[in-house]
């Protein structure tokens, strides 16, 4: 694609994460937003909008030969249609996590994209969290050794409504997916079995819905390394974001984003900041980075190493909490090659 051309971008749901994602398209120099979708768009979005085009159909994006790539940032149930109809289309892709709920679904969808010659990307943000990252550079540089160690740590601040939990897919599909990813995205290994525990320590309402609203799973993988996760739905103290690799050389931890980084010292204590305390502020430069290298991979441009999230990627994700849920239920561990 001739670097000279902007690429028409068609952003399909513009709800909370559609929304970041427009608002980073807006300020790229290389995007003309072509489309705004969403089936809830009406009159008072072209005030919202005024200068975009509002519409509700996503056929109307797709038949559009001028579309260059969409995103898909529907509910979770609709990306995968979304995905084949998209890719049957030719439009390069970039879908919001996770890739659906139903795995044949995902997995025929992906057959219509490994048909289509296309790029594909899955919204895995915290890829491209800058101190995240580090960690994955110091495993590339050899400080880390061989892994042996690796420790997640994510906790909301606070629960979501139980209207989100019941049509969320449970924990595992929708909060612990991020960490399932970045499981393997870390130390660059493939894990080959979970266990997994759970409770409600939170809100009886979210077992009332069928979920649970705490968890740690633990992971072996195909060296040998052992992996732990822990989820909670609510931190009363803000946004817990940590990880840890610990190997045969060394060892590489992410610490928590607070709002300031200042510290008070008295002969007292010491006082700093509380984590900050939404994922859309922690995470806003991750999307940003994450966004601008679909673009540039859209547009053909060397990027060095693919940071992106693939589709590969997103059914090894599911899979994963898929065993998860598997593990819990029947209070046992599950080998990744036997679902």
């Amino acid at each position: 694609m001739s670097l000279d051309k902007k690429i028409n971008v068609a952003i399909i749901g513009v709800g909370r994460i559609g929304s970041i994602h427009f608002k980073n398209l807006k300020s790229n120099d290389s995007v003309n937003i072509k489309y705004l979708c969403d089936i809830a768009a009406d009159d008072s979005w072209k005030k919202k909008y005024e200068g975009y085009t509002v519409i509700t159909d996503y056929e109307e994006v797709l038949s559009d030969s001028s579309v260059d790539a969409v995103l898909i940032c529907t509910p979770t149930d609709l990306h995968p249609a979304m995905v084949s109809a998209a890719a049957k289309a030719g439009k390069n892709i970039f879908c919001e996590k996770p890739l659906g709920f139903d795995m044949n679904e995902i997995l025929n969808s992906y057959e219509d994209v490994k048909k289509s010659n296309i790029i594909m990307g899955v919204g895995f943000n915290r890829r491209f969290d800058k101190n995240f990252y580090r960690i994955v550079e110091h495993r590339q540089l050899g400080n880390i050794g061989e892994p042996q160690v690796l420790k997640i740590t994510s906790r909301d601040p606070e629960p979501p409504s139980i209207d989100y939990v019941k049509h969320s897919g449970g924990l595992f599909m929708d909060m612990m997916i991020h960490d399932f990813d970045m499981a393997r995205f870390i130390p660059d290994h493939e894990i080959t079995e979970v266990y997994a525990t759970g409770a409600n320590l939170i809100d009886p309402a979210i077992a009332d819905a069928g979920d649970i609203d705490t968890a740690i799973v633990t992971l072996t993988y195909d060296n040998g390394m052992i992996g732990v996760i822990d989820n909670s739905r609510q931190a009363v103290y803000g946004y817990d974001q940590r990880i840890e690799l610990f190997g045969s050389k060394g060892m590489a931890k992410a610490n928590n984003v607070n709002d300031t980084t200042t510290e008070y010292y008295s002969s007292e204590d010491v006082q700093s900041d509380k984590p900050m305390f939404f994922f859309l502020q922690r995470y806003m430069d991750a999307y940003k980075s994450e966004i601008e290298q679909f673009i540039s991979l859209v547009e053909g441009k060397e990027i060095g190493d693919r940071v992106l999230g693939s589709y590969e990627d997103g059914i090894k994700a599911i899979k994963l909490a898929e065993a998860a849920a598997k593990s819990l239920r029947d209070k046992k561990p599950v080998k990744i090659e036997d679902l």
